[in-house]
């Protein structure tokens, strides 16, 4: 299955929980911290939303950051997604 996003939303695959601290502690599950950042998966066509045109300015492959608590939480053939618009991003990683 593939997953493919409508208008401004796009598909993102989260990157990993940190294990441990800068100061060397090992987190436990329940410490870590939710993460915000993330590679674009898929990205919709964009189009008018609310009747405001939007120009899709993210791609396939970017690493961006993310709002904390935005989007939809996908499972999907055992992979874990995150579906947000992409007004959600709040920045790329370059």
């Amino acid at each position: 299955m593939k997953l493919v996003p409508l208008d401004d939303r796009v598909v993102l695959k989260q990157t990993e929980a940190e294990e441990k601290t800068q100061s060397g502690i090992i987190l436990t599950g329940s410490a870590k911290e939710k993460p915000v950042t993330a590679e674009v998966i898929a990205v919709g066509p964009g189009g008018v939303v609310d009747g405001k045109e939007i120009k899709m300015q993210l791609k396939v492959g970017d690493k961006v950051i993310y709002q904390k608590y935005a989007g939809t939480e996908v499972k999907l053939d055992g992979q874990e997604y995150v579906i947000v618009k992409q007004g959600d991003v709040v920045a790329k990683v370059e």
